[in-house]
């Protein structure tokens, strides 16, 4: 049975401690507003809620270390959201996880990776984005920890954070691929070219084509694995497609692009789950981000023009 013949497993993450912008908390509930539960019912799927992951707003909470803010808050959300997955994993269900900022990845893919070590395996990891969020505490220019997910399940970064699948890193950065890449901090690039994680730019993308890219990144996530996670970050779209994003970046993905890779993750079959993270409902207009994902999702989920 492939990934999408599966039951829908929906669960909200409504944080924002890892962003440098308030708002994204929020996301989860835009989302809900754009009828997701609904419009995946509609392809035939059964949708089970799992319930919503929530931890204290920044008002509430200390930022502790300038290079690694709200460290504890962030730690606490991404093991339960870690257990969370697994649980939905083990009964062999499909989770969809409403974020939030991108830090609750290295919860969500760290939830596949526990379920999958138990026979063995290994996943991959597909990365939609403008960033490549690969910072470690000691490199990042704000300390804002939704910069460093991809660091951090490669193995690289804190203890704590790395260990969150269980023993040792969650990915081997040979099956990692980042797709959209336009806005990188000096000391990510190196980061990047050191761990060996392949990285599209929309450089590249424009030159080569983007279903060339999509194709092989692919490629890049299942070698050797059971499958791969597709963590979307909405700032991967361009602002005139997707404003509702906390830090923007001109010159991304279109429309069609971006449900060209969402398409893509659906027939290949080997999709296990997905994260649709950093909707801002504060900037978006009239909601067209939070449809947008609710239409990307569906697309991941094998909705087709014909």
């Amino acid at each position: 049975m492939s990934p999408i013949e599966r039951v829908a497993a929906l669960i909200s993450v409504h944080m924002d401690l890892g962003a440098g912008r308030r708002g994204v908390d929020m996301g989860p509930s835009a989302i809900r507003v754009a009828g997701v539960s609904k419009r995946i019912a509609s392809l035939g799927m059964q949708v089970e809620e799992m319930g919503s992951v929530y931890t204290q707003e920044p008002e509430s909470a200390e930022a502790g270390a300038s290079n690694a803010r709200y460290l504890p808050e962030i730690l606490d959300v991404c093991q339960r959201l870690r257990n969370t997955v697994a649980s939905a994993r083990e009964r062999g269900w499909f989770p969809i996880i409403l974020g939030g900022d991108h830090s609750i990845a290295m919860g969500s893919v760290s939830g596949q990776v526990a379920h999958h070590r138990k026979a063995d395996e290994k996943i991959g990891l597909l990365w939609v984005d403008a960033h490549t969020d690969i910072n470690v505490p000691d490199s990042s220019p704000s300390g804002n920890i939704h910069g460093m997910p991809v660091s951090h399940l490669i193995g690289e970064g804190l203890e704590e954070l790395v260990g969150l699948a269980g023993g040792g890193r969650a990915i081997d950065p040979a099956n990692v691929a980042l797709l959209g890449i336009r806005s990188v901090d000096r000391n990510e690039r190196e980061i990047v070219k050191r761990a060996g994680v392949r990285a599209y730019t929309m450089t590249e993308i424009d030159e080569r084509g983007l279903a060339a890219c999509t194709r092989e990144a692919i490629d890049i996530v299942t070698d050797g694995t059971a499958g791969y996670h597709l963590s979307f970050d909405l700032d991967g779209v361009d602002p005139r497609y997707a404003p509702g994003v906390g830090t923007p970046v001109l010159g991304g993905l279109t429309y069609r692009e971006a449900h060209l890779i969402c398409e893509a993750c659906a027939r290949d079959g080997r999709l296990l789950g997905l994260d649709m993270v950093e909707l801002n409902p504060t900037l978006d207009e009239r909601n067209q981000t939070a449809e947008l994902a609710v239409e990307l999702i569906l697309s991941a989920l094998g909705k087709t023009i014909l």
